[in-house]
């Protein structure tokens, strides 16, 4: 902590002692504001449109002070926006005056008075009465040097909502992105699920849990690293549209694209096929980008994305083809293109087939330059254990991923419902996977019970809503959209 900051610090714990000499209550209770910034400036900003009249209350954070001696100019910010006060000590009264030249920028208070125009016909509100309302014993970061560093941007996210007003815009988009998604997924008969966060074995997908124990039942849970199977089994039990915005966990790395608790969008639609929520996805993301941002036509990063329908449908060795530069004849070789992935540094593991090894090399030479929206289709059934077959290639499943601006936002397919083939799927995905204690690899044998009793027809989709609101606000990283990420811990507080 630096010198500078220490004698602010001090200075602003005498000043709140003085106050509490003076018997001003710091931290009230009972000031009742009767606006927002936003319900008091007028809307047009002709200098002939008249100003509310009355008196008014707002509170908000003091920003901005200019003093005159005998009067000052404030800023003050609410959670709507920002705006002028003028308090003068002739109208508040010289004990009141006093109370007022203790605060500080950063505290928060509470106003009332009437509008009136500044001589540069700014709206300003004219105060006749004020109340201290949260004494701020810290500076804002303006005061030194703004509030710069990443890092403290995402540890201290009160302090930059407070500073930063696109940050704040940000999470709106992102409340607003979340309302859009249920309110689609809602008006065409989708109903809003809860599944278990705590579950006893970790399904529907593959990566490392979080682990806890439940004292009362002696049994190990995990954090949920997906809702699927749960999905699935309301199918089973005769929902046939269901969608859970969701909270999934995976104990793994950290990147501007991974945070270890993320939300997902999942959703599954009894007698529908992966075709159909192509459909869908198109119709979702591209009307929700006209919503928050209006237009389909939005900016990632310098980089301009039409998300128009219709978007691009090509297989994945169609993709290794015209985009990785892959030789077909070297896709239909299985020898050939475990070499391939081999020549090109991929480790593979022993029992891994040509359908990992397209997929790796898939994400090596493809991935990143899928810009605009496009669906991959015909992911192998190798690295597909809960996707249904194709009916004319046993060796491909029929899915899709999304990706735009060289990042998966969407996973889908036409889901496995025969229980057997599933049993045998799952089975091989533990014998490949061995006594690997970082995935603590379980067959979910309940989830094949509930298939034998018969799930409908069915395709499924999880969407990153995480990567979707950096894709509608450009945000380049995902703690850039979630307000609390986690991080390491701090060295010094």
């Amino acid at each position: 902590m630096t010198e500078e900051l220490n004698q602010v610090l001090k200075q602003r714990r005498q000043k709140a002692k003085e106050l509490a000499e003076m018997q001003v209550e710091l931290y009230s209770n009972n000031f009742k504001p009767t606006h927002h910034v936003t319900d008091v400036l007028p809307k047009d900003t002709d200098i002939d449109t008249p100003l509310q009249e009355g008196s008014m209350s707002l509170a908000g954070r003091i920003i901005a002070i200019r003093k005159f001696g005998k009067a000052a100019f404030l800023q003050i910010q609410d959670e709507t926006g920002r705006m002028q006060v003028y308090i003068k000590k002739d109208v508040v009264g010289p004990e009141t005056f006093l109370v007022f030249k203790k605060l500080d920028i950063g505290d928060i208070a509470g106003f009332t008075g009437t509008l009136f125009r500044t001589k540069t016909n700014e709206p300003t509100l004219q105060v006749t009465s004020f109340q201290p309302i949260a004494k701020s014993l810290r500076p804002l970061p303006e005061k030194f040097h703004g509030l710069t560093d990443v890092e403290i941007r995402y540890r201290q996210r009160y302090v930059d909502l407070i500073v930063n007003p696109e940050v704040r815009e940000t999470f709106r988009k992102r409340v607003e992105i979340i309302r859009l998604v249920r309110d689609f997924l809602v008006n065409r008969g989708f109903m809003e699920v809860e599944t278990p966060m705590m579950q006893p074995i970790a399904g529907g997908a593959t990566a490392k849990p979080f682990k806890t124990h439940h004292n009362a039942l002696n049994m190990d849970l995990y954090l949920r690293i997906a809702p699927e199977l749960y999905l699935k089994r309301l199918l089973v039990g005769g929902f046939e549209k269901v969608f859970e915005i969701n909270r999934n966990f995976r104990n793994e790395g950290l990147s501007t694209r991974h945070n270890p608790e993320f939300t997902m969008l999942e959703f599954y639609q009894s007698y529908a096929t992966y075709h159909d929520l192509m459909d869908l996805t198109e119709e979702m993301i591209s009307w929700i980008a006209a919503e928050v941002c209006g237009t389909m036509q939005v900016k990632y990063q310098g980089a301009e994305i039409d998300l128009s329908p219709p978007w691009k449908r090509i297989t994945m060795d169609e993709a290794l083809v015209e985009i990785g530069g892959v030789e077909e004849s070297i896709l239909q070789d299985s020898e050939k293109v475990i070499q391939l992935a081999k020549d090109k540094g991929i480790e593979l593991e022993s029992t891994a087939g040509p359908g990992k090894a397209k997929t790796e090399l898939f994400e090596l030479l493809v991935e990143e330059k899928l810009i605009d929206p496009t669906f991959i289709t015909e992911y192998p059934t190798e690295i597909s254990p809960l996707a249904r077959r194709n009916s004319e290639n046993p060796e491909v499943t029929d899915r899709f991923e999304l990706f735009i601006t060289g990042r998966e936002m969407a996973n889908a397919f036409s889901e496995l419902n025969d229980p057997i083939d599933q049993l045998q799927r799952l089975e091989k995905q533990i014998d490949e996977r061995g006594d690997d204690e970082e995935i603590f690899p379980e067959l979910d044998r309940d989830f094949v019970r509930a298939l034998e009793y018969g799930m409908p027809s069915a395709a499924g989709e999880g969407i990153g809503i995480d990567r979707l609101v950096m894709l509608l606000t450009d945000a380049p990283s995902i703690r850039d959209v979630i307000l609390f990420p986690h991080l390491r811990p701090e060295k010094t507080v």
